[in-house]
């Protein structure tokens, strides 16, 4: 499986989002994701992309399978509208919120799918567990203020608090880019541990998915079992 980073096909910008925006399944972007699935016979998480529905853009992420087919489309469901430190940034200015919660089934199991900002809202996570994600994949590009701050940290708690691994990518960091985007993609196992990580310029990494070790962890650490729901509220799975 091959994961992209988020806006990939673009600069990261709010402004210029429309004019790289494109409509399934015409855009060229979408039919080349589709012919590398196939042709390399690979699963594809194709980033994410500026998708155009009608007067509507979307921050989507397309995901094919090793037969070219698309399996599922992801829409960023939290929008970046963020006043930090020297950055005022309001995705909601040209994008529309997606409404879905996304999963899609390998031979490895159920892996979910998020985009940047949904990383930080926990109860997607646990939805995603809750209807079997054993990974959740994580086309993001957090900035040179929210990176070095909580990029590392966040990525490790969800793994942890839902035993499952996470896969986050960003793209690299570029400092002339009117956005600058943090690097250091990063996969971490069920257990926290960082088993990938890359730096901040150009570069693949490689990961390999053990169901076992997801398999042992909830065995010996069964947390999800534990919980106490009579004594909280829970979203659940329908």
């Amino acid at each position: 499986m091959i994961v992209l980073p988020e806006m990939f096909n673009c600069p990261y910008s709010k402004e210029l989002f429309p004019l790289y925006a494109e409509s399934y399944p015409e855009g060229i972007t979408f039919a080349t994701l589709a012919e590398v699935a196939r042709t390399q016979r690979v699963w594809l998480v194709g980033g994410s992309v500026p998708e155009r529905e009608g007067d509507r853009i979307y921050n989507s992420a397309f995901v094919f399978n090793p037969e070219g087919e698309l399996v599922v489309r992801h829409r960023k469901v939290h929008l970046f509208d963020v006043e930090l430190p020297d950055m005022i940034f309001k995705e909601s200015a040209t994008l529309v919120a997606g409404n879905d919660i996304t999963l899609f089934s390998t031979p490895v199991g159920e892996i979910g799918v998020l985009i940047c900002y949904d990383l930080r809202f926990p109860e997607m996570f646990r939805l995603l567990v809750e209807r079997g994600a054993v990974a959740v994949v994580i086309p993001a590009a957090f900035n040179m203020v929210t990176g070095p701050a909580h990029w590392e940290v966040l990525l490790r708690a969800r793994a942890v608090d839902n035993q499952v691994y996470v896969l986050a990518v960003s793209p690299a960091r570029d400092p002339a880019a009117s956005y600058v985007a943090y690097g250091h993609s990063m996969a971490v196992d069920p257990w926290g541990e960082v088993v990938a990580r890359a730096g901040a310029g150009e570069e693949i990494v490689y990961v390999r998915l053990e169901r076992e070790k997801i398999k042992e962890i909830r065995q010996r650490l069964p947390l999800l079992k534990h919980r106490r729901l009579d004594l909280y509220q829970v979203v659940k799975a329908d």
